[in-house]
């Protein structure tokens, strides 16, 4: 589904992101691991052409994402707010995405009742504009409007940051049952070892723009990954 080869990212003289090649295939739950700086959101970045690689290039399903833009119809993605449109309630957000995506209102409508647990009385029916809401309010509203896109590919960014426990459990318990229930292809980053090994088939570990660990999950994975961060203290 996304072939990486040869991609580099650099500014001036400093190299934040090095990759000579990464594979993920359609239906694979992958997650991203690394310290702050180590060239995540780079590379998530980079997959969705929101800038340009020094060097190299990814595709999405066959597509040359720097060179067509014929793959965004298959792939959503919540990275940060900035994906966000603040003046609109989260009702409006939905249903404009929904119209990007070509669904219908009632459509959208549905689908919004398959996250009531999700949002938990705080995000629907509020009458409060985005950017009056919480930073993890505003957050389910983007992973939501990711979900609903009913993409092939959904690319989330820091999914776990900003939500209280609860929420996070929620969202690790709703993350699984897509991948299981949709065949979809997830990316996601997290600082959250314990939730990223129980949501995704497999981990790549990041370190000063490369990547220095990438192996399927297994009940292991959590403490060996737990000892390689103890050891880059």
């Amino acid at each position: 589904m996304i072939n990486i080869s040869l991609l580099s990212k650099k500014y001036g003289d400093q190299t934040v992101l090095n990759i000579d090649e990464l594979h993920i295939p359609s239906g694979q739950t992958f997650g991203l691991v690394g310290n702050n700086g180590a060239g995540k959101t780079t590379l998530f970045s980079l997959i969705l052409d929101l800038i340009s690689p020094s060097t190299g290039h990814v595709k999405n399903n066959g597509v040359v994402v720097a060179d067509s833009e014929a793959w965004k119809p298959n792939t959503a993605a919540f990275i940060d707010e900035q994906f966000l449109i603040g003046y609109l309630t989260p009702e409006e957000y939905f249903y404009f995405i929904g119209g990007l995506r070509e669904i219908k209102k009632d459509v959208v409508t549905a689908a919004l009742t398959t996250y009531e647990d999700f949002f938990h009385g705080e995000v629907l029916g509020q009458k409060k504009y985005i950017r009056d809401l919480s930073k993890g309010n505003q957050k389910k509203v983007g992973i939501v409007a990711a979900l609903l896109s009913n993409t092939p590919v959904v690319i989330l960014d820091e999914p776990f940051a900003n939500l209280d426990p609860t929420t996070q459990i929620r969202l690790k318990n709703l993350l699984k049952e897509e991948a299981s229930t949709t065949g979809k292809t997830f990316l996601i980053s997290s600082h959250d070892l314990q939730h990223v090994t129980e949501v995704c088939d497999r981990i790549v570990v990041l370190n000063k723009g490369k990547i220095v660990r990438d192996e399927q999950t297994s009940p292991t994975t959590l403490q060996e990954l737990e000892l390689f961060f103890r050891e880059q203290l």
